[in-house]
C-alpha cells in the first residue's frame, strides 16, 4: 500500500520470521553461535529464552538455515501443548515419519530406529520446540527420556527448547531434565542504539537507503517499545501507513504519538 510512496520494494516491518530480515544484535549473534555449537558438538539439550517478541523464533529459523540438510534431520514443533503420547507422535511426524500407534513403546522404537539410521548415515537428529513454556507437566518426563538416546561420548538426539522467561523456572522443577541442559541463553530487548540500527537495517533490506524516521521519532518508538522487536515493527509499520496517508516527507515524533494514541 505505501511501498512506492516511501521508495520501498518490500514491507520492512512484518512480524514474520523471515531470515532475510534478521538483525544481528550482539545477543542474537551470541545466541546463534551457541545454538550452532551445541548441535555440532552434540551437547544434548539447549535452553533459549527471551521476552515475548524478542526474536527467538526468528533466530531459530536462521539457525535452521545454517544447518546442511545432508548433516541434520530436523524436526520443528511449534505447538507443544500435547499429552505424552501425542507429543511422541508429533515428534515422529516432524522428523518425517508417521505412526498411528498409541503405544509408547512402539513410538519410542520408531524414533530410536530413525535416530540410529541417522547415526549410520552421519546425520544428527535435532528437535526444536518453540513456545516450550506451553509443554504440559506430564510431557516433560517424556522430553527427559528422549535425552536417553545417547552413546558414551555424545547424545544421539539434540533438543532445543525455546520459550518465554518463565520456562527457566519451569525447567528447574524437573531436576533430572534441568541437569541435562548443557547450554542456556537469554535474549534481552534491544538497547536504543541497537534499535536505531535495527530500523535502518530493515529499511535497507526493503530497498530504502535514506532515513525515514527522525531522531525524535526514534526516541518515541523506543520509549514505547523498550527495544522489543515485535513492538518496534508494529509501530513502524503503522507510522509508515499514517505518514503515507498524510503525504508526509518523514516520520516525525508527532506521527508516532498519533499512532500510539490511536492504534496501539
Amino acid at each position: 500500500m505505501y511501498l512506492e510512496y516511501w521508495g520501498l520494494q518490500k514491507f520492512p516491518f512484518e512480524n514474520t520470521p523471515d531470515p532475510e530480515f534478521m538483525y544481528y544484535s550482539s545477543e542474537h549473534e551470541e545466541g546463534l553461535v551457541r545454538l550452532v555449537y551445541s548441535v555440532k558438538r552434540n551437547k544434548g539439550a539447549v535452553l533459549l529464552t527471551g521476552e515475548i517478541g524478542c526474536g527467538k523464533t526468528m533466530l531459530s529459523r536462521v539457525f535452521i538455515q545454517q544447518l546442511p540438510d545432508t548433516e541434520f534431520d530436523i524436526g520443528l514443533m511449534t505447538n507443544p501443548s500435547l499429552g505424552p503420547i501425542d507429543f511422541l507422535k508429533e515428534t515422529i511426524y516432524q522428523i518425517g515419519l508417521d505412526s498411528r500407534s498409541n503405544s509408547k513403546t512402539e513410538l519410542l522404537g520408531i524414533l530410536n530406529d530413525r535416530i540410529l539410521e541417522n547415526v549410520k548415515n552421519n546425520r544428527s537428529t535435532l528437535l526444536i520446540i518453540d513456545e516450550a513454556q506451553l509443554i504440559l507437566k506430564d510431557t516433560f518426563e517424556e522430553i527427559r527420556l528422549l535425552l536417553n538416546f545417547q552413546l558414551n561420548d555424545r547424545y544421539l538426539l539434540n533438543l532445543i527448547l525455546l520459550g518465554q522467561p518463565e520456562l527457566r523456572e519451569i525447567i528447574r522443577e524437573y531436576k533430572q531434565l534441568d541437569q541435562r541442559i548443557a547450554i542456556r541463553y537469554h535474549l534481552n530487548p534491544l538497547n536504543l542504539e541497537e534499535m536505531k540500527q535495527y530500523i535502518t537495517f530493515r529499511l535497507e533490506k526493503a530497498g530504502r537507503g535514506e532515513s525515514i524516521f527522525t531522531p525524535a521519532a526514534v526516541e518515541e518508538i523506543y520509549n514505547y517499545s523498550q527495544g522489543v522487536p515485535r513492538k518496534i515493527n508494529n509501530v513502524c509499520d503503522l507510522s509508515l501507513l499514517i505518514g503515507f496517508s498524510a503525504k508526509s516527507e518523514q516520520i516525525d515524533d508527532d506521527i508516532i504519538k498519533k499512532v500510539l494514541k490511536d492504534s496501539l
